[in-house]
């Protein structure tokens, strides 16, 4: 079962409905990645509050109407502990560059430009407290 709009953690009880709706997406891909309930949901507060924070007017309505909430598949098996402090990897697709924790089956995130998933990764990687690293 995956968190949605009518079920969520409680920490998100207070957040505007588009902050929200950011925080669960983000939250249940993390979930999808391995990561821990626990670990997971204060990552996932601090960067839907940075989107939140640096999006427009017009891009926060438009998520909130259209956007995509992708439901997690993994919320209610046990997450491997390995994923939490696993290396954030940087690595060239054909559709672009993906930001992945070493090990994970799938990536979080894939970014047309290197520069674009670089950030991302040390962005990850400096709220778990650990590295990333760029694979050719």
């Amino acid at each position: 079962m995956s968190w949605n709009m009518s079920d969520y953690p409680a920490t998100f009880k207070n957040f505007e409905p588009a902050l929200r709706k950011k925080a669960i997406e983000i939250a249940n891909a993390m979930v999808d990645d391995g990561y821990q309930e626990s670990d997971a949901l204060p990552i996932a507060t601090s960067q839907a509050k940075k989107w939140f924070n640096q999006a427009s007017e017009a891009e926060i309505k438009k998520f909130y109407q259209d956007g995509h909430m992708k439901p997690s598949k993994n919320r209610e098996k046990q997450s491997s502990p390995r994923l939490n402090d696993a290396t954030q990897l940087v690595v060239k697709r054909d559709d672009g560059w993906a930001v992945k924790a070493e090990g994970a089956k799938q990536a979080s995130h894939v970014y047309k430009t290197k520069k674009e998933a670089e950030k991302r990764a040390k962005e990850i990687a400096d709220n778990k407290g650990s590295d990333f690293v760029t694979k050719p």
